[in-house]
């Protein structure tokens, strides 16, 4: 039986539905298929079914009652660290293809836990090393909002499904903005946790110098917000853990809101402009802030922009070049140039020449940044800034089938120089969706709030939701 305005609800409102008897778990995995077959021949979303697993573990819901706050709810996993038993990760790459995991990682299994039917596989980038989702293994994914323009990256795919309102959050990750750049280019909400806030196991400790932060993309504060509280905390073995939290984040957005200290940016550390766009953003959001009780000063950390761009890049290159490596020794094969992008076969091959005392130097240069970064929020609640220098770019501009990997990622130096930032201290970082531009593009707004500190980010992101929603702005591929 359809549902109607399926595509309306959030996550928790779909979960309600179920609770009161009105919708069952099959009945929205059978809504979120239909969708998915209706949309993904034009945005490629969704590169691997799960229907069969999905349909049966619906049916097994159907029959349960408390199974979880999101019981029933449809989901998606990032084909980047979204591991499900029997089903192939590939991280966007030939090269990874063909190769079922052999268990799920610790957040599948908790997403499970919370209730979810998870669905499928989302599109990435190869390796997930760019800021636009089109690995040539799979083609481009497109943006909801207009099609000639990339749906951001790394996390593209899943970002295009909820914008696209196949369903209302899905699977992503963030090693430089993975989450942040396709919630901005989608219309999205997105919360890069404290680093280690979600655990990154079974087997990964926590990645490359903390850097990949997992989570999810959605359309409301208050989903990510909840589905957060299922999924954060250690797990045995975690090399570190993120600090503890208070209360759950969802009685956190809930809570009154008290006056912040803040700080915004309209240029890169380097100097550079951003899009007029953009900079309009930052002033509409700022104005908003005041206007709503708080203070806002224009500053920003004193991070060294070449200390940065290299230490990470580093850290970047050598992460490609361990991702590899450890894929062919664990499966017994050996990396060939025919298995990969051009662009990722050279950075790959940067990465490999990367000495040991070259990485740990840059690890040592990022955690220098980060006692910088702590000090000015020693200061300040949170920062402000783009979180793209300009709005999404249009699919073809980054060159995947370049051969030298500094000429490929030039342009995206320029267009990606604030979410990096919290991936190297390790803060929470969110994007939200409050601009759009004169010919109807998303530009995200972001925030850095300090380590450890989440609870503000939501409690300052569900005051500008209320103030400035979002909910209700649909792109024209919709439901």
């Amino acid at each position: 039986m359809p549902i109607a305005e399926y595509a309306n609800y959030d996550a928790l409102g779909l979960a309600e539905l179920v609770a009161k008897g009105e919708a069952s778990p099959s009945e929205l995995t059978e809504e979120a298929i239909r969708r998915i077959e209706k949309h993904n021949p034009t945005i490629n979303a969704v590169i691997y079914e799960m229907y069969d697993i999905a349909r049966a573990r619906a049916k097994i819901l159907d029959g349960q009652k408390g199974g979880g706050p999101f019981h029933g709810v449809p989901f998606l996993l990032k084909d980047i660290l979204g591991d499900h038993q029997g089903v192939p990760t590939t991280g966007g790459s030939r090269f990874m293809a063909g190769r079922p995991a052999a268990q799920d990682s610790t957040l599948t299994t908790r997403i499970k836990d919370a209730g979810f039917v998870i669905l499928g596989k989302t599109n990435a980038p190869e390796f997930g090393i760019l800021p636009t989702t089109e690995p040539q293994a799979y083609g481009p994914s497109r943006n909801p909002w207009n099609i000639d323009h990339s749906t951001g990256g790394s996390s593209g795919g899943s970002a295009a499904a909820v914008a696209a309102g196949i369903l209302p959050l899905a699977h992503a990750n963030d090693g430089g903005g993975s989450i942040r750049i396709p919630a901005s280019c989608c219309g999205l909400f997105g919360m890069k946790p404290t680093r280690m806030r979600n655990p990154l196991g079974p087997v990964i400790g926590d990645a490359p110098a903390g850097i990949i932060a997992e989570h999810v993309v959605t359309r409301t504060v208050r989903d990510s917000a909840a589905v957060l509280d299922c999924t954060h905390g250690p797990e045995i073995g975690d090399p570190s853990s993120a600090p503890p939290v208070d209360r759950p984040f969802l009685e956190e957005i809930r809570r009154p809101h008290r006056k912040l200290r803040l700080a915004f940016s309209k240029h890169a550390a380097d100097g550079k402009a951003i899009h007029p766009e953009c900079a309009t953003a930052i002033d509409e959001t700022v104005q908003l802030c005041i206007d709503l009780g708080h203070t806002v000063d224009e500053a920003k950390p004193d991070v060294d922009p070449d200390m940065f761009s290299g230490s990470f890049m580093t850290i970047w290159a050598a992460a490609l070049a361990f991702q590899v490596d450890a894929f062919a020794t664990i499966n017994g094969i050996t990396p060939d140039e025919s298995a990969f992008e051009p662009l990722t076969w050279s950075f790959y091959q940067s990465g490999s020449a990367i000495t040991a005392s070259q990485y740990l130097m840059a690890v040592a240069m990022t955690q220098i940044i980060g006692r910088e970064v702590g000090r000015f929020h020693e200061t300040y609640d949170a920062w402000i800034a783009p979180t793209l220098a300009a709005p999404p770019i249009r699919n073809g501009v980054i060159d995947t089938s370049e051969k030298d990997a500094a000429a490929g990622f030039a342009p995206i130096i320029d267009y990606v120089p604030f979410t990096p930032v919290a991936n190297v201290t390790g803060q929470p970082s969110m994007s939200m969706p409050l601009h759009w531009t004169s010919d109807g593009l998303p530009v995200g707004v972001l925030f850095n709030a300090r380590y450890g500190d989440e609870a503000t980010l939501f409690r300052l992101a569900a005051q500008l939701e209320e103030a400035r929603p979002w909910i209700d702005r649909k792109p024209p591929i919709w439901d």
